[in-house]
């Protein structure tokens, strides 16, 4: 239970997949198309930035759904690692776009797409959300802290569309969007509710 509940070795699990696309980034290999490395690695660094946000997100929705369960509360005490984790792919995901597209003009000649402006803006909101999940900017900022934090549902967003319109794919990205939807609907609702609902 020390190693499960050490905050390195939480750090150590969510960087496993980084470890991964390094090493393949480091060693340049290829697949029997010939395309280069990074763009080999644009998707799965992208999804996993989607995946750790998602999961991030679900977590109250999940806690209010199972209020007794150990794990979900565990979880939520990590939940700002997680957050972190998410920009940090995002981040990978935005470094290996700009290495694939070489020059400047080729990534403002597709900057407007509906698919890229989608992906900056996510990441720009991602940014000062990682920069501020630390208790010293949550002590500092006060109230304005948590509506900050709440435009990750503009970046969720954002995430969504350019997903769907970089890969022209909406299946996989609505299989991992919709459970986050659902659940966000069932804590909006559950929110909404009167305090003495459940005694009526």
């Amino acid at each position: 239970m020390k190693l499960l509940n050490s905050k390195p070795f939480f750090w150590l699990l969510l960087s496993l997949p980084a470890f991964g696309f390094l090493s393949m980034w480091i060693n340049g290999a290829t697949n029997t198309d010939g395309k280069a490395i990074e763009e080999i690695l644009l998707h799965p660094t992208g999804e996993f930035a989607a995946r750790f946000m998602i999961i991030a997100m679900i977590l109250t929705p999940m806690r209010m759904l199972f209020p007794a369960s150990g794990f979900w509360r565990w979880m939520m005490k990590r939940r700002r690692h997680i957050g972190v984790a998410a920009f940090g792919y995002a981040a990978f995901h935005t470094l290996l776009y700009i290495v694939d597209m070489g020059t400047l003009r080729a990534m403002l000649g597709e900057f407007f797409a509906l698919g890229i402006w989608t992906g900056w803006l996510a990441l720009f909101i991602f940014l000062p959300l990682a920069v501020t999940s630390n208790d010293y900017s949550l002590k500092k900022m006060g109230r304005s802290w948590k509506p900050l934090q709440r435009t990750v549902y503009v970046a969720a967003l954002a995430t969504l569309v350019h997903w769907i319109f970089v890969h022209n794919n909406v299946g996989p990205a609505l299989v991992h969007f919709i459970p986050l939807a659902g659940l966000e609907t069932y804590r909006i609702w559950r929110n909404a509710r009167p305090r003495n609902a459940s005694l009526a």
